[in-house]
């Protein structure tokens, strides 16, 4: 029972890893903002849930597997919310590629709320990002 557990726990650990390790290379690779921001926080939480519990499957301890267990329940409730705050802000601030997007809900009702980007082009010459004031 041991060896099997062990060996499912290596496995986890080696799933995990190469999840992690795809995330990496899509915040690395990736174009725009949104899309590593995708990268960053998906396969990176599976990445880390599958390898604490390969841990936690090779240790078998209880203080093991309730620190695994409170580190996942952490990440799963950060993970998604600090990535929608990178995602809005990215937005705000006129830092995504809106040409590739194919619906934009968030400017209808940020248009319907009367936000206004404080980024957009000024008449003058090309290349003027400073804020309006």
């Amino acid at each position: 029972m041991n060896a099997v557990l062990d060996l499912l726990g290596a496995v986890l650990l080696l799933l995990g890893s190469v999840f992690c390790l795809a995330a990496a290379v899509g915040v690395v690779r990736f174009p725009d903002v949104l899309t590593r921001l995708h990268a960053a926080t998906k396969p990176q939480v599976f990445g880390l849930v599958l390898i604490l519990t390969g841990v936690a499957l090779t240790l078998r301890t209880g203080h093991v597997a309730i620190l695994a267990a409170f580190t996942v329940g952490l990440q799963i409730l950060t993970a998604p919310v600090s990535g929608h705050m990178l995602a809005r802000t990215a937005y705000r601030t006129d830092q995504w590629d809106d040409e590739h997007a194919s619906i934009d809900e968030l400017g209808e009702d940020l248009e319907a709320a009367g936000f206004t980007n404080i980024f957009e082009e000024e008449p003058g010459p090309p290349g003027n990002r400073e804020p309006r004031s």
